[in-house]
């Protein structure tokens, strides 16, 4: 049974894609992980711990930096790392909505 009417928003919903297919890689959900846990960290310390090759890891920050999921901070020849936790709590609430909307009527 239908609820209503939707809009779909074609940018909205790409970029909703895209969050997540970056979502949905083992590895960069194993990056994320690390991430949050140090709370802030560079790629050396990230392919270090996760035992990665450095171009592996730069490319799965990239994908996770291109959809706003990591922030960088650039200090001196460095850049650090950090979990956008606002952009996942979206990430999160919209998952829940959708996850409670989907679900049969009792």
């Amino acid at each position: 049974m239908r609820k209503g009417k939707v809009t779909i928003n074609n940018e909205e919903l790409q970029t909703a894609s895209d969050m997540l297919r970056a979502l949905s890689h083992p590895l960069r959900l194993q990056i994320l992980d690390f991430i949050d846990k140090s709370k802030q960290v560079n790629v050396n310390k990230i392919y270090s711990a996760l035992k990665l090759e450095q171009s592996i890891t730069s490319q799965h920050l990239r994908i996770l930096r291109l959809t706003g999921l990591v922030i960088t901070q650039r200090e001196g020849k460095m850049i650090y790392y950090a979990v956008d936790y606002d952009r996942m709590a979206l990430v999160v609430k919209a998952l829940s909505g959708f996850l409670d909307s989907s679900s049969p009527e009792k």
